[in-house]
């Protein structure tokens, strides 16, 4: 196949997905003043929803980890990803049954797929290996940008998600729209949250101890920043304060003033970093306002308490992990990174199920479900039952990214308590040895670089493989070197 074919494949799925933009939505029978028309979803629009999500919601960020530790499953695996979203894109545009007014899911996925096209573009032109004139200077940003929408597509994905929930219950306009976006955005903030500690507890130790940072100078600058955002965006300047826009506010103060004493509090006055306890103070303080929010339905109030005493608890566990679980310090142990405790667990699932619990609380939700004779319990745990999953898949993730980054035979707590590397001895066969005397091998210390790249196997150009460090190997035969290949 010449390079020109894959090209021009991908302009006919530009020219298709184009026709499909363009292909008319009937709305003759959305009532005046609706969203949406009263018939069912149709199963071609079930099965667009299940491709879509099984594409964009668990192919492709399996497939970007997968890239990241630059395995060769990655080109087949999005590959696969690739072709089955333009399946489901197709059938999101050939659907009967419900019909829907223009929307911003309609929107965002013709959008959405031009930046898959985009990546799968700049994936192929990796995969020639043009390297000579123009294309030696090219190459080095397209490794950039394929790496930054690789890693942004997962975010954009989650948001696309969302749109196709509303969308398909005709949610979230007119007065509910504000309302929408503060339970959606705070609700996803947390899940984020949960992952980041997530991230963080099972292979972000070592990255962590590099920054020279405790772990709550970022969550108190990211907590002020969105306080900050909060206390001038929860109420319109100007006008009367209606509803919660007093409460909602003075959140964002605490959040903000709070914020600012957990960064001060970070670092010792000799610059090293500290841990305290101000971002679990601001998550159990915001759970109890959350806890006491008062709401026009009594299954309203209910879910909110819930999800108020959720947070309540993410933020005393929290707590408790910091001042007696770690006492202080990083990790359980800081010279095994990867040694952790079953209660750490717990912060990141909580945060996990409030974010869900939160998503699930606007007044639209709250109103079908009082409708339908859902009791609380059952919508509780439906949500608690999504967190385990999310919990589940993180995690699943994690573990494939630290088999390929630190194999047993080159575990983490090898490494020395601050991340850095201290040649001790030679040691023949193993390359160098750490400063607690444990031999790590050059070659192990090369796949942990390079899983920091999220660049995929075969697209570096040969000049870039052919990067090599000489490392003086003494033998019992009189110093032999020994050429080993170190990113």
């Amino acid at each position: 196949m010449t390079p020109r074919s894959p090209l021009t494949s991908l302009g006919l799925v530009l020219y298709l997905a184009t026709v499909a933009a363009a292909h008319e939505h009937h709305d003759d029978k959305i009532p005046e003043g609706e969203a949406v028309s009263p018939d069912p979803i149709d199963t071609t629009l079930w099965i667009h929803i299940a491709i879509q999500i099984s594409a964009f919601g668990l192919i492709f960020p399996t497939g970007m980890v997968l890239g990241i530790i630059r395995s060769r499953w990655h080109v087949p695996l999005q590959t696969l990803g690739v072709v089955v979203s333009i399946v489901g894109y197709f059938l999101g545009h050939a659907h009967g049954g419900r019909q829907f007014a223009p929307n911003i899911h309609a929107k965002f996925a013709f959008s959405l797929m031009m930046m898959l096209l985009l990546q799968v573009v700049m994936g192929i032109y990796l995969k020639l290996h043009l390297e000579k004139g123009i294309h030696a200077r090219l190459r080095r940003y397209v490794v950039l940008g394929h790496g930054v929408v690789g890693k942004l597509m997962p975010v954009v994905s989650w948001v696309q998600m969302l749109f196709g929930g509303i969308t398909a219950l005709g949610f979230c306009r007119g007065d509910h729209l504000g309302q929408c976006l503060a339970h959606f955005i705070m609700g996803s903030a947390f899940i984020g949250y949960g992952i980041v500690l997530t991230i963080i507890l099972l292979v972000g130790q070592i990255w962590l101890q590099r920054t020279g940072r405790s772990q709550e100078f970022f969550d108190s600058l990211l907590i002020s920043a969105w306080g900050c955002v909060n206390t001038f965006t929860e109420h319109r300047w100007g006008g009367p304060w209606v509803k919660n826009d007093l409460q909602h506010t003075s959140m964002g103060i605490v959040w903000w003033c709070a914020g600012l004493l957990g960064i001060w509090l970070s670092r010792r006055r000799d610059g090293r970093p500290k841990r305290n306890l101000l971002p679990g103070i601001v998550i159990l303080i915001t759970g109890w306002a959350m806890s006491a929010h008062p709401q026009g339905l009594e299954l309203s109030t209910m879910v909110h308490s819930v999800f108020g005493y959720t947070l309540m608890a993410a933020g005393a566990a929290r707590i408790v992990e910091i001042s007696f679980v770690v006492k202080d310090r990083n990790s359980v142990d800081e010279k095994d990174p990867e040694e952790s405790n079953s209660f750490q667990f717990l912060t990141p699932f909580l945060l996990y199920a409030s974010g869900f619990l939160f998503m699930g609380a606007t007044e639209e939700q709250m109103a079908l479900l009082a409708s339908s004779h859902v009791t609380h319990v059952s919508y509780v745990l439906l949500l608690y039952s999504l967190a385990f999953l999310l919990f589940l898949f993180v995690s699943m993730l994690l573990r494939l990214y630290a088999n390929a980054a630190w194999p047993l035979s080159a575990s983490p707590s090898l490494l020395v308590s601050e991340g850095v590397l201290a040649p001790k001895k030679d040691d023949g066969e193993n390359g160098i040895v750490v400063g607690n005397g444990n031999g790590i091998g050059i070659g192990h210390l090369g796949r942990v670089r390079d899983a920091e790249e999220f660049e995929l196997e075969g697209l570096m150009s040969d000049a870039e493989d052919a990067d090599e460090v000489s490392i003086g190997s003494s033998s019992a035969g009189g110093g032999k070197k020994e050429t080993q290949r170190v990113r």
